[in-house]
């Protein structure tokens, strides 16, 4: 799952990028509550705490390394499919935009949802895989443990 992730994440850019060349473009409108535009993160989540400069996006792609790395870690103690996916899913998306980081000092987001007035933060399919990731881990902890399943009471 990190590697499909991973790799989606890097396809979608370098299409977004370099075939649709979106820099030189307005926003592109896919229909009246979304489009596709480029926004440069240079923060986490949600543009909190931008850095400027090499020190602050050094200590964000070491930050994403290393979570990228416990993460992975982590998965092969999983014995839960569902939170094995999860974490594959956060996994690839870290790697995704840590490779932003390291290439560009910032992190390319491009879908933007809006409607009545009011505008959702620009994000990526990196971003989308670990929010997805983190529901599955949330959604996981909450289910009865299968290790308890057969033990009398």
């Amino acid at each position: 799952m990190a590697i499909a992730v991973f790799v989606l994440d890097r396809v979608h850019k370098w299409v977004m990028l370099d075939l649709v060349d979106i820099a030189y473009r307005p926003p592109i409108v896919v229909t009246p509550f979304f489009d596709m535009r480029l926004v440069w993160n240079r923060g986490i989540s949600y543009g909190l705490f931008q850095q400027e400069g090499w020190i602050g996006q050094a200590v964000l792609i070491l930050i994403a390394a290393v979570a990228t790395v416990v993460l992975l870690v982590w998965l092969w103690s999983m014995n839960s499919r569902l939170a094995g996916v999860a974490i594959g899913l956060i996994a690839g998306g870290a790697a995704g935009n840590g490779i932003d980081r390291m290439l560009w000092g910032a992190v390319a987001d491009f879908f933007h949802f809006h409607a009545f007035g009011y505008s959702w933060y620009v994000f990526n399919i990196a971003d989308v895989a670990i929010v997805a990731g983190v529901i599955g881990l949330l959604y996981d902890s909450l289910r009865p443990s299968h290790n308890h399943a057969g033990k009398e009471g």
